[in-house]
């Protein structure tokens, strides 16, 4: 049977139609009060940017769904897990100013920010899902705790998912520093041809696991944790991993975890996607690049996969802005912008595993 997926587009004449309104509206359309328990605690999972993105989530957006929270009579917070990179988001309090400087600030949101993997990602429990990549995956651990969940996610790309949406937020999101290496398990390797010894990658590297040797960058496998900060600051585009060998994989890892997340409790998790600053590169950027699509709307839904599938086919409809992708008509906007990717693998393997399902029926509201 189909999942439903609500819709709200981005026109607007009016107050009660604005965007304001329509998170609102999201938010009755599913029916809190079946997802979150009186005087319950209630986690939303959310992104608050890398400090100098401006294109991640907007608080005063995030706003409507704290107030619909409460009015449901839970007690909302919102939530994170530090990243594996060394940014401002490495520990929980670099993580909660750059949340504050960001706009995610009590006074503004009207909830607290509480990290769900502790002060430096180490919080964590384990939850047995029995995949093919992963056994046990290992969940921060109040996201693990929290009795109930709503999930916002900003829906754009990713230079290996293709995409990120609901799914990717679960899995990378919900995992502390342990699961998010799992996760990456995937290494890269420096071309000595393109390599002019900059030296960015070695700067960026976390784990130190870059270093210059004769003028040139190396790798040190054993201590490479797959976070791909070096791809992204390389300008010779020197760095790579094995496309057609990891991405497959990584894809299935991540989607296991988010999976993980859920398992046991979908009845008490709702999804909420925005399909507006449709970048090419994730909030993780400390940069926000020109869309790729026009604003096309926000979307819920108690199925990660089908909302997923839904934001997608949107952005595929959608025409393309001809100053973020090569060719003013391109299907898939993902790929043609990361031309190595394939952002539907997590759909179609969420749906194998019982994440969700990818056939949808869209309502407006």
């Amino acid at each position: 049977m189909p999942a439903t997926v609500y819709y709200a587009d981005m026109h607007c004449r009016s107050h009660d139609n604005s965007k304001i309104a329509k998170v609102a509206r999201l938010c009755d359309a599913l029916n809190l009060k079946k997802i979150i328990k009186k005087k319950e605690l209630a986690a939303i999972k959310l992104h608050f940017g890398e400090y100098g993105n401006d294109t991640h989530l907007n608080p005063t957006l995030v706003r409507q769904v704290v107030d619909k929270i409460v009015e449901a009579g839970g007690k909302p917070f919102l939530t994170d897990t530090t990243t594996l990179y060394s940014g401002s988001r490495h520990n929980a309090v670099d993580h909660m100013q750059t949340a504050y400087a960001h706009g995610f600030a009590p006074s503004v949101v009207h909830a607290p920010v509480i990290l769900a993997d502790g002060l430096y990602g180490e919080n964590d429990q384990p939850v047995r899902i029995n995949g093919k990549h992963f056994k046990e995956v290992h969940i921060a651990t109040e996201i693990r705790r929290a009795p109930a969940m709503v999930v916002l996610s900003h829906f754009k790309g990713h230079e290996m998912a293709g995409f990120g949406g609901a799914i990717k937020n679960l899995a990378m999101g919900g995992a502390g520093v342990r699961g998010k290496k799992e996760q990456h398990a995937t290494h890269v390797s420096v071309s000595d041809k393109k390599c002019v010894g900059c030296a960015k990658c070695v700067k960026v590297c976390p784990q130190h696991a870059l270093s210059m040797k004769s003028k040139k960058s190396v790798v040190d496998i054993a201590k490479c944790i797959g976070c791909f900060e070096c791809i992204t600051v390389c300008p010779e585009k020197a760095i790579s991993v094995d496309w057609e060998t990891e991405i497959q994989p990584f894809m299935e890892r991540m989607t296991e975890y988010a999976y993980g997340v859920v398992k046991g409790r979908k009845k008490n998790i709702c999804y909420i996607n925005f399909v507006l600053n449709v970048t090419p590169d994730c909030d993780c950027a400390p940069w926000s690049d020109m869309p790729l699509v026009p604003d096309l709307g926000i979307l819920a839904s108690t199925d990660p996969v089908a909302l997923d599938q839904a934001c997608f086919d949107l952005v595929s409809k959608a025409p393309s802005l001809a100053s973020g992708l090569p060719a003013a008509e391109i299907t898939d906007k993902f790929t043609a912008r990361w031309p190595n990717t394939c952002g539907t693998v997590q759909l179609a393997y969420g749906e194998s595993l019982g994440l969700g399902s990818r056939e949808y029926k869209l309502k407006k509201v």
